[in-house]
């Protein structure tokens, strides 16, 4: 898997194998408007199957995350 999570790499967060561009970094310029393209032109490390990875990662993630509703206080 190209997503990896090492405590002496940013902090722990999880970051493209060999890279210190973790996924939430990716996520953050797709979310501000960047295409694949510019990604890939800014980050030449970076292969668009990085990018799908990271996407991949954040779904997989979510998916196992579990939300409670409180009850609204009287």
């Amino acid at each position: 898997m190209p997503i990896v999570i090492d405590e002496e790499i940013c902090g722990g967060k999880p970051v493209i194998k060999g890279t210190r561009i973790s996924v939430e970094f990716i996520l953050e310029l797709l979310s501000n408007g960047w295409t694949y393209e510019e990604i890939l032109k800014n980050y030449p490390q970076l292969k668009k199957e990085d990018i799908l990875e990271a996407i991949k990662y954040a779904v997989d993630v979510l998916k196992e995350e579990r939300i409670y509703i409180l009850p609204k206080e009287a």
